[in-house]
């Protein structure tokens, strides 16, 4: 009699037990189900962020741009052919309009910074290097400038260039950042731009001279 009611407590008791850890399992369960779903609607809430910063950031790239080009236009209507050929008072007008834009634009500051490892800090100060190199000897020799940074505007592109391509360039360019390789594209499109203006005035100008000259010739004979 008292070795059947031990056995019954022990059943009982060993009932008790597996359901109190079944009870636990289930508990286990549900927490880690739950915490899966919080996890994964943070996720997916950092992805759209991620794509609200990225694009976030192309909207101040292009902002960037924006300033670089209104600045280089301001620029080159104070140092176009159609101002030396107006009024000294129009000139003097039109002078202090275009320093108040750019005065005005460049009140605006935006900047990107670019997340670099070291091995593309080194290559974007080499490559900075070789281009300011060029670019301090413009006024010794145009032309020879104009032909290097066209070589080196083809290393940056995809388009079959024009002419010769700087290989030791294209290989500091390819170890530049993404964002970095952008920029000295555009910096020497700047560049090539300006120097054709430049070559257009300078042509212009000889034109002009030798109208002057034909005509004073003219009038002696």
């Amino acid at each position: 009699m008292a070795q059947a009611k031990i056995s019954a407590k022990a059943s009982e008791g060993a009932a008790q037990q597996q359901q109190q850890s079944g009870g636990q399992l289930r508990g286990r369960f549900y927490r880690s189900t739950s915490m899966a779903d919080r996890s994964s609607r943070l996720l997916e809430n950092l992805d759209q962020l991620e794509l609200r910063v990225e694009a976030f950031r192309d909207a101040a790239s292009a902002m960037e741009q924006e300033k670089e080009i209104l600045l280089e236009m301001i620029h080159n209507i104070q140092n176009s052919q159609d101002m030396r050929h107006i009024s000294e008072g129009e000139r003097e007008e039109l002078n202090l309009t275009a320093n108040r834009l750019m005065g005005r634009t460049l009140t605006v500051e935006v900047s990107v910074e670019t997340i670099r490892n070291a091995q593309q800090q080194e290559s974007l100060q080499h490559a900075t290097k070789m281009i300011d190199e060029i670019v301090n000897k413009l006024l010794d020799d145009l032309e020879d400038a104009k032909i290097r940074l066209m070589s080196l505007y083809g290393a940056c592109t995809s388009d079959v260039p024009a002419g010769p391509i700087d290989q030791k360039f294209q290989s500091v360019v390819i170890g530049c950042a993404i964002e970095d390789q952008k920029k000295i594209k555009r910096r020497l499109e700047t560049l090539l731009r300006n120097l054709e203006n430049s070559e257009k005035s300078i042509t212009l100008l000889e034109h002009q001279k030798a109208s002057v000259r034909q005509s004073c010739n003219s009038k002696q004979d």
